[in-house]
C-alpha cells in the first residue's frame, strides 16, 4: 500500500466538484460539493450516535436501505438540523442534483453542516445544481474538500492504492472536522471512495469497524453534533473479484480504508479550533484493548491535559488522574508516563510515582506542533491510540460568536 494524490476522485469512476452557491456571504468560500460515480456503487454510512440527528442523516438512510448510491451532495454554512422543513430540504438536495445528473434522487447521499436551528436557503443551492454538475472533475477532489469546511483551517484529504486479487485498488477520501469532535464521531464528515469490487455488506462491515478505530478515537473539545456522517462508495471498476466474506481480500481492504481513515482522523485533531499542537495518546501494555482504548481517550479528552498541553507543561498528575476516572481496569502502581516529539523523549512517572527531570528538556518536547503521551500500562499486549488537540484561548473565541 502507498499514499497517491487524488483524494476522493483518486478512484476509477469518480468525479467531485466544490462551488460557491451563496449559503455563505463570503463570495470566495465554496460552500456546496459534489461527489459523483459515473456507474452504479455498493454503498455504506455510519452516522452520529447524537439522539438529536440532522434531517440529512435521516434522509440518506433512507436512500441506503438499498445499499447503493451513485452521488454524494453536501453544503456548508447550515447544518439543517432542527430546522423548519429541514426534511423537504433535505430531499429537494437529493433531487436537484440528482436531475442533473440524469439518477434517481434515492441515489443521492446528503450531508450539511454548519449552524444548527436556521432554514436551509434551498433556493440558492437548486440554483447552482447545473452549475455544480458542470464543475464537475476527474481533479475536483481539493474543490470539494474545501467546500464542506465550516471552522476549518486545513483541507483533509488522502489517498492510496493497493494490490487485491492481481489488481490496483485505490481508496481516497476527503473529510471536514475542527470543533464538536468527539468519540463517536463529532461534526465531522468524511466522503470516501474507491475502486474495489465489494459488496455492501462488506463495505459496511469495513467502514463500522475502521470508524471504531478511528474516527471514534478522535476528541477535540467533548461535544458530539448532530450531523455527523462517513459514507463510501464503491464502482468495482478496479476489476478485482468481488469481496463477498471476511477473506484474505476483505482484511487487505479493511486495512487500507483504515489507513485513509486514520489520516483523516489525524487531520481533524491537528485542525481542532484554535488548537496549536496535535496530541496523540497510546496506551500499551494493557490486559485488553477496549480498556486501553478508554484510558486514552480519557487522557484527550482531559481538559486540564489539554490547557497542560498549550502551556506545555509536563503536568503527568493530570494524565494519570484521567486515567483514574475513566473505569476502565489497570493498576496505578505500574503506570509509566512519557512525553515524546520530535525533539525527544522524557520519562516523567515510573511505576506510578513522579521522578525528576529537567523541565526545560520536557518544555522544549512538549512545544512541538505534535506531541505524544505514552503510557505504558506494564500489564499486557494491548494497546490504542487516541488523538487530540491541546485547549487555548483561541477555542473560546472562535465558539463564543460562531452563529453570529
Amino acid at each position: 500500500m502507498k499514499e497517491i494524490s487524488g483524494g476522493v476522485t483518486a478512484a476509477l469512476g469518480f468525479k467531485a466538484a466544490g462551488i460557491h452557491c451563496g449559503l455563505r456571504k463570503n463570495k470566495d468560500r465554496r460552500d456546496l460539493a459534489l461527489v459523483f460515480s459515473e456507474t452504479d456503487c455498493a454503498a455504506a454510512a455510519v452516522y452520529t450516535t447524537n439522539k438529536v440527528k440532522a434531517a440529512p442523516i435521516y434522509v440518506t438512510m433512507e436512500h441506503l436501505e438499498s445499499g447503493s448510491a451513485r452521488a454524494i451532495v453536501c453544503c456548508s454554512g447550515n447544518a439543517n438540523a432542527c430546522a423548519p422543513d429541514g426534511q423537504e430540504n433535505a430531499e429537494r438536495m437529493c433531487s436537484c442534483v440528482a436531475k442533473e445528473l440524469g439518477i434517481k434522487p434515492s441515489e443521492v447521499i446528503v450531508a450539511s453542516t454548519g449552524v444548527i436551528g436556521q432554514r436551509l436557503n434551498i433556493d440558492v443551492i437548486e440554483t447552482a445544481a447545473p452549475a455544480l454538475a458542470k464543475a464537475l472533475s476527474e481533479r475536483g477532489s481539493d474543490d470539494a474538500a474545501s467546500a464542506i469546511m465550516t471552522t476549518d483551517l486545513r483541507k483533509k484529504e488522502v489517498a492510496v492504492e493497493l494490490e487485491i486479487g492481481g489488481k490496483t485498488v485505490k481508496i481516497g477520501g476527503i473529510a471536514k472536522g475542527s470543533g464538536m469532535i468527539m468519540p463517536n464521531m463529532g461534526t465531522m464528515l468524511a466522503f470516501i471512495t474507491t475502486d474495489a469490487a465489494i459488496t455492501s455488506e462488506m463495505l459496511h462491515a469495513a467502514l463500522y469497524e475502521s470508524t471504531q478505530k478511528t474516527y471514534n478515537r478522535v476528541c477535540v473539545d467533548g461535544d458530539t453534533s448532530t450531523n455527523d456522517m462517513a459514507a463510501i462508495l464503491a464502482s468495482g471498476l478496479a476489476g478485482n473479484a468481488q469481496i463477498e466474506w471476511k477473506s484474505e481480500d476483505y482484511y487487505k481492504f479493511y486495512e487500507a480504508l483504515s489507513y485513509v481513515n486514520s489520516c483523516l482522523a489525524r487531520l481533524m485533531a491537528r485542525d481542532g479550533e484554535g488548537a496549536s499542537r496535535l496530541v496523540t495518546c497510546r496506551v500499551y501494555g494493557s490486559r485488553g484493548e477496549d480498556a486501553a482504548e478508554r484510558l486514552a481517550m480519557s487522557v484527550i479528552s482531559s481538559s486540564l491535559v489539554k490547557a497542560a498541553m498549550f502551556g506545555a507543561d509536563a503536568n503527568w498528575g493530570r494524565v494519570l488522574c484521567a486515567m483514574g476516572y475513566s473505569k476502565a481496569p489497570f493498576r496505578p502502581e505500574y503506570v509509566d508516563i512519557e512525553f515524546c516529539s520530535k525533539e525527544g523523549s522524557i520519562l516523567v512517572c515510573e511505576k506510578g510515582a513522579g521522578l525528576s527531570f529537567d523541565e526545560e528538556k520536557a518544555k522544549r518536547i512538549l512545544s512541538q506542533e505534535e506531541v505524544s503521551i505514552e503510557v505504558n500500562l506494564n500489564e499486557g499486549a494491548c494497546e490504542a491510540t487516541c488523538w487530540g488537540c491541546d485547549l487555548t484561548y483561541d477555542y473560546v473565541k472562535i465558539n463564543g460568536d460562531y452563529r453570529t
